[in-house]
């Protein structure tokens, strides 16, 4: 995809785009890219497009293991932590625990994910700004 601006600036965009995808903040996430990547002055458009990393064919596999990523640096059980018989109480304390480790992992996934994805697209840009240089 040709886009203007130099390889590190294209970069920066994805990157923001990717790590505001992993979280599970439906319809809010490519907001926040777009917010992220002119903190960070990288491209708008593909910090919109990097945040489509998560969509309906991958939300539940995403959020599923960045789940499972959270609970394992919490050192706490993977299992899912709703029971049949939960009382009201209860259940603001578990949601706690679940969004703690939704979203630390979620945090972890979503660097994990920036890191790669801005290197590719990084060295892409530059690849394809030298062949231009070229003709």
């Amino acid at each position: 995809m040709e886009q203007d601006g130099s390889p590190f600036f294209n970069a920066k965009g994805i990157a923001v785009g990717v790590f505001c995808g992993c979280f599970p903040f439906f319809g809010f996430q490519t907001l926040l890219g777009l917010f992220l990547a002119r903190v960070a002055k990288g491209n708008l458009f593909l910090a919109a497009i990097g945040t489509w990393i998560s969509n309906p064919f991958t939300y539940v596999p995403l959020y599923f293991f960045n789940y499972k990523v959270g609970s394992y640096l919490l050192k706490n059980s993977t299992d899912i932590i709703f029971e049949k018989n939960l009382m009201i109480e209860e259940l603001w304390e578990k949601g706690s625990v679940f969004s703690l480790r939704l979203i630390l992992g979620s945090a972890l996934v979503g660097l994990f994910l920036a890191s790669i994805s801005g290197v590719i697209a990084f060295f892409l840009y530059k690849k394809i700004k030298k062949n231009k240089k070229v003709f």
